[in-house]
């Protein structure tokens, strides 16, 4: 799987939008991923049943990524619980090639990465999965924890959720692969529309 290079418009959610805006002003001060404790965004409460943390362990080969909590929504649509398992395990054989190249993008990069991918609902309703990948180092050079916000929709309206990602009754089809390396741009706070821009790459 390709990425290509792209800028922050690609993001469809405004609240990934923001998750992404406060990444980039720690990324600014130390033009590396951030420490992970140091990233607050705003109303991160509101965010916690679609957003799963995990450990990257570079002492595997290839590196593997370790599920260190599971929003509620992941949970419902793989039908399972991930916490503490490895995610290649949690994945399994058939989507894990589907899914485990944008986790080695983000971390090779050391930048976001964003995916859409499309699936049928057990009903055929058509549902895009969008999954926003943040890189962070605690420690050393190398990427230590990702953060990804997982969000779902459908145009046909309402879907079932439950084991969306499990029934295979499809395979997800990627529609949008992209590093997020040019024209990165957030806003400083307190300045209203004539907000200073801060430029990256």
């Amino acid at each position: 799987m390709s990425f290509e290079s792209s800028d922050a418009s690609v993001v469809k959610s405004i609240r990934q939008r923001d998750l992404l805006n406060c990444w980039l002003r720690l990324y600014t001060s130390v033009q590396k991923p951030p420490q992970l404790a140091a990233y607050r965004p705003d109303r991160l409460e509101d965010e916690r049943a679609d957003l799963v943390y995990y450990i990257v362990d570079h002492a595997s080969t290839p590196t593997r990524f370790i599920i260190d909590s599971n929003g509620t929504r992941m949970a419902s649509a793989y039908g399972s619980t991930g916490k503490g398992r490895y995610l290649d395990d949690y994945l399994g054989p058939i989507l894990g090639p589907v899914v485990l190249p944008a986790y080695h993008t983000c971390i090779a990069r050391q930048l976001p990465t964003y995916t859409i991918s499309m699936i049928d609902d057990v009903n055929g309703r058509v549902v895009a999965y969008e999954r926003l990948l943040l890189p962070f180092c605690d420690s050393g050079n190398d990427v230590t924890h990702i953060l990804a916000s997982l969000k779902t929709i459908s145009e046909d309206g309402g879907f079932e959720i439950r084991n969306l990602m499990r029934g295979h009754h499809s395979v997800p089809k990627p529609v949008l692969s992209v590093v997020l390396d040019r024209n990165l741009t957030h806003r400083m706070p307190g300045r209203g529309a004539a907000s200073e821009l801060i430029e990256i790459g």
